[in-house]
């Protein structure tokens, strides 16, 4: 197998579970340094044992990516442990259940929302850039949502938030395009995480949002895929673009 990312670093966040756990897994496989950043020290430490006793490079390092201290802390153990930084992917989010109507949406879940979206993911660029920038240029991913991209009910924060990860991504890469850092933004739909899965039954009625999925619903390793991709040299002419992995229902 070609081992895309050889000699690569990358700093994942959300690493612990779902899509981060995968994607880890994945760029590792394909020759990454990988620092797996998140809070669950017990499931990051098991996953990163995973990773080299299969062979591949890989660390935990605790983060919680709503503060800078911890973020500023996080990135430096990864350039210490590694030597450098080519790659930061900001993965880790979530929403909330009582996320709803811009009128009735309670104001500290809003708040929490945009403190784990986008400025969890503005802090990870703010000290991960200068690492990229001294490495020679890197690859920055975001993790957005069709939430961001289009019109969806009842999810005002979310999608509020996750077009605040699209614009910035785009900004980003006009300010740093000149160190030779891309930044590049996934836009999945709903991906069959457990935490998903667990949702969708529990809502019965969201079964015909499905319908708008042409392709069915995501995987977790579409997404690491994609990710894959943009960390990859391949894709050293992409900067400022939206990479969709949502089976059509932007078009739908």
């Amino acid at each position: 197998m070609t081992k895309r990312l050889e000699g690569k670093i990358c700093f994942i966040t959300g690493a612990t579970r779902g899509i981060g756990e995968v994607a880890s897994r994945h760029f590792a496989s394909h020759g990454a340094k990988v620092a797996l950043a998140g809070r669950g020290t017990e499931a990051g430490e098991a996953i990163a044992e995973s990773i080299r006793d299969a062979g591949g490079e890989a660390f935990f390092v605790q983060v919680d990516v709503t503060d800078p201290e911890s973020v500023e802390k996080g990135i430096a153990a990864t350039v210490e442990k590694f030597g450098g930084l080519h790659v930061i992917y900001n993965n880790a989010g979530g929403s909330s259940a009582k996320d709803g109507l811009v009128t009735e949406t309670p104001l500290d879940v809003f708040w929490d929302t945009m403190k784990l979206e986008l400025f969890g993911t503005w802090l990870c660029c703010r000290y991960g850039i200068p690492e990229l920038i001294k490495s020679g240029g890197g690859s920055i991913i975001n993790s957005a949502s069709i939430m961001g991209a289009m019109g969806v009910p009842k999810r005002d924060a979310y999608s509020a938030a996750k077009g605040g990860i699209i614009a910035l991504t785009r900004s980003m890469a006009v300010e740093y395009a000149q160190h030779k850092v891309r930044a590049n933004v996934l836009v999945p739909g709903a991906v069959a995480t457990d935490r998903v899965l667990k949702f969708f039954a529990s809502e019965p009625h969201l079964e015909d949002q499905k319908k708008a999925y042409l392709l069915g619903m995501s995987e977790p390793i579409d997404v690491a895929n994609a990710a894959l991709y943009l960390a990859s040299d391949e894709s050293c002419r992409m900067t400022g673009h939206m990479l969709p992995v949502d089976s059509g229902i932007l078009i739908s």
